[in-house]
């Protein structure tokens, strides 16, 4: 070999190890990027895993809140167990940052304080420590937790995701060097040759087997380029791997997410915010404002300008769960949103755009409303039942007498006049009082099977002269048998009242739709419902095209004495009624209306088990007796008005004020035919508990049953017991007459 050649060799041999040395540093450079891209990525997915686990924790603990079913107890309790190892894990991979790290020192107790809390809640919760759970709610201290701990992630999140975009920008300067190196190489390798080639033209021998050993090099420095090659293209494709794994979980959340710029364009949406909102990137949330109405949590204070999430984020406020109502212009549904928001910094500190996150809570928020609704509905009816009996027991006494002042003033018309003044008067006191008793659900109902339809059709006749000829009728009935198991006189009640309304809201004339469908409610409508239990119904529909409701008139449609009409023109106690009635029946009313487009009250009736059964035939008017009548009675007036009234029907009467005077007279021998006793009495036992009693001493005795109104002595499932004979207060001499007669004549027992 000439010198020349071996001066081109060693320069080409130094130039060659030269690029392979910085192809491999590069090379072990591109892994060490590659690894920590991983490493970064996979302490992102520790630290949401962490955050998700907390949030479910919480959720868990609101849902028993609301619910009380130990699912979300068991619910929380696997999270809880899930909590330690994440934090474990995510400690770990933190370790060799000490700023994060030590962010994460700081962190990890403010989660198991969390935690603890959340566990302390539902402990007082599942105890019935209702003052204990006030107390530490009213302490807000999982609050104060939850956004000091959810601040120290979004910091550690913050972080790390700093580390992965110059992790990333590192990765590329790596790949785009190496690939540099390797052209470089290769343009050497090709300038060698050409010197060579040169040099072959004076020693071709020599230049033959130079040219050999070059072309093996060369085959070398090419398998050489080949593998890194191959190294960068899989950690390009790891890397890649990774972005789709976070585009995918920013793709299927389900809080709908808007990423901002300073000027309030979306730079970036989740399919969540484009369903949710309508909103995507490109659009601009100054222009989308004038889409929709949006107002504060109470739905009646309007969102200022300034006082929106965007602007707020925007001025540099964070905020969480950030209460608002929208309501769109199109008609769409409206929308119960919770809304979080935090700005993002550029280099210099100054607000570059925003982060949103809006959390759709209507179907929570009107589940929390329809439970309020009916609690509050349950206590009006509680506290109506309780002032009902002793009214019942004044007006028994008033109507009793002024009927025997009607009859008795026939030579004196003047005063006769008065007597039905005070006797109509009294009648409608009674109507009243038996509303309330409907809505409060303590009215004995006779539930039978009836065929729905055919009532219907019935009802629909009667409706024809009651509501004039300018309100149109219309009926759409499902074809086939379709029962009911409900009291078919409180049916026609309910239906006249329903229809009454429906008039009054339609002054100019309008129609109305009677219709009936087979539904079946599931579990779906059941969770968002909380007093409907899943299954099949018959449901009863009442449509007007009337001037409809607002949303607050419905919210307070069922409140007994709520009218809108004017004074005069109506009670207020219709739609109790009927609501009374449903509810007691087993089933469920909803109201759907729209203001200038009328109202729809959907009925949803218990079916019936088999073929409707034929209502017996009304019992003719009957006269009094000469058996002995025990009447037990705590009522002083009502007591002597009752057995002054069967005492002018013939029979002799025993009388007593409570169960144990009752028991006394019974115990030393007393003599009767009939025990008429009251729900409500004291002396330790019930009227059904002293009937027990006595028919313990006395088998086979009849009992007649009286109450102003049913609580569950006699009464169950809002049916009447087996039975069970009842006469309800107030009531007339016949109606006293007519009950006594069946009662002795074998209708009634002790039960």
């Amino acid at each position: 070999m000439i010198p020349s050649q071996r001066v081109i060799l060693g320069a080409g041999l130094a130039i060659l190890l030269i690029i392979t040395a910085a192809s491999i540093g590069l090379d072990v450079k591109s892994r060490s990027d590659a690894a920590s891209v991983n490493h970064t990525v996979e302490v992102l997915k520790k630290i949401s895993d962490v955050h998700l686990l907390v949030r479910r924790a919480e959720s868990a603990v609101r849902g028993y809140d609301i619910y009380r079913t130990a699912g979300f107890v068991d619910e929380f309790q696997a999270t809880r167990s899930r909590v330690a190892p994440a934090l474990g894990d995510l400690k770990l991979a933190v370790r060799d940052n000490a700023d994060q790290a030590a962010l994460m020192e700081a962190t990890e107790p403010l989660i198991v304080r969390r935690i603890e809390v959340a566990a302390e809640a539902i402990r007082l919760r599942t105890n019935g420590d209702n003052e204990g759970f006030n107390a530490l709610r009213g302490r807000a201290e999982g609050r104060g937790l939850m956004e000091a701990l959810t601040e120290n992630l979004d910091r550690l999140a913050a972080g790390e995701e700093k580390l992965l975009a110059t992790r990333e920008a590192d990765s590329r300067r790596t790949g785009i060097v190496l690939l540099g190196i390797d052209v470089i190489g290769a343009l050497v390798i090709l300038l060698l040759v050409a010197m060579l080639v040169r040099e072959s033209q004076r020693a071709t021998v020599q230049l033959k087997s130079s040219l050999h050993e070059t072309q093996a090099e060369k085959e070398v420095l090419e398998a050489a380029v080949a593998e890194r090659t191959e190294h960068l293209v899989t950690a390009h494709d790891e890397l890649r791997l990774s972005v789709n794994v976070l585009q995918s979980t920013f793709r299927s959340m389900a809080e709908a997410v808007l990423v901002i710029d300073s000027e309030g364009n979306v730079l970036l949406s989740n399919p969540a915010a484009e369903r949710m909102l309508l909103h995507r990137a490109g659009m601009n949330l100054r222009n989308l404002r004038a889409l929709s109405d949006v107002f504060h949590g109470d739905g009646v204070t309007p969102l200022k300008p300034t006082e929106l999430p965007s602007a707020r984020v925007l001025r540099g406020e964070q905020f969480e769960e950030l209460e608002m109502i929208v309501r769109p212009h199109d008609g769409g549904p409206v929308r119960h949103l919770m809304i979080s928001g935090r700005p993002m910094l550029d280099g210099q500190g100054a607000i570059s755009g925003a982060v949103l996150v809006y959390h759709d809570a209507t179907i929570s928020r009107d589940t929390e409303r329809q439970l309020h609704q009916s609690q509050k509905l349950d206590s009006i009816g509680k506290l109506t039942g309780g002032v009902a009996h002793d009214f019942n027991n004044m007006l028994t006494v008033i109507s009793g007498n002024t009927e025997t002042l009607v009859a008795g003033l026939k030579e004196q018309p003047e005063l006769q006049r008065t007597a039905r003044l005070i006797d109509d008067a009294a009648e409608r006191c009674a109507e009243l009082i038996q509303h309330l008793l409907a809505f409060a659900r303590k009215q004995p109902l006779q539930p039978r099977d009836v065929e729905i339809n055919a009532s219907i059709a019935d009802i629909a006749k009667l409706l024809r002269p009651t509501l004039g000829e300018q309100i149109q009728i219309e009926t759409a009935l499902q074809q086939g048998p379709m029962t009911a198991h409900i009291d078919p006189s409180r049916l026609t009640n309910a239906v006249l009242n329903m229809a009454i309304n429906a008039r009054d809201a339609m002054p100019n004339g309008g129609k109305l739709l009677l219709e009936t469908h087979r539904v079946v409610l599931d579990e779906a409508y059941a969770q968002a419902n909380p007093d409907v239990r899943p299954g099949p119904y018959v449901m009863l529909a009442v449509s007007d095209t009337g001037t409809g409701m607002p949303l607050d008139v419905q919210q307070n449609a069922f409140e007994p004495f709520f009218t809108t009409k004017e004074v005069g023109k109506g009670s207020g106690l219709g739609l109790s009624m009927v609501y009374g009635f449903v509810k007691q029946s087993g089933g469920h009313i909803k109201i759907y209306s729209e203001e200038g487009h009328g109202t729809t009250i959907k009925l949803y009736l218990p079916p019936g088990s088999g073929m409707a059964e034929v209502a017996s035939p009304a019992a003719p008017q009957v006269a009094g007796g000469v058996e002995t009548i025990f009447v037990v009675e705590d009522d002083t007036l009502v007591r002597n008005f009752v057995t002054a009234q069967l005492q002018s029907l013939g029979y002799k009467t025993v009388a007593a004020a409570d169960s144990r005077a009752a028991l006394q007279l019974i115990e030393a021998g007393q003599a009767f035919d009939l025990l008429f006793t009251d729900v409500v009495i004291p002396g330790g036992m019930s009227g059904r508990v002293l009937a027990e009693e006595v028919a313990r001493r006395r088998p086979g005795v009849k009992v007649l049953y009286t109450s102003g109104y049913t609580d569950n002595a006699i009464v169950h499932h809002g049916k009447l017991d087996d039975g069970v004979m009842l006469l309800t207060k107030p009531y007339r001499r016949n109606q006293l007459a007519e009950m006594i007669r069946k009662a002795l004549n074998g209708g009634g027992m002790a039960g």
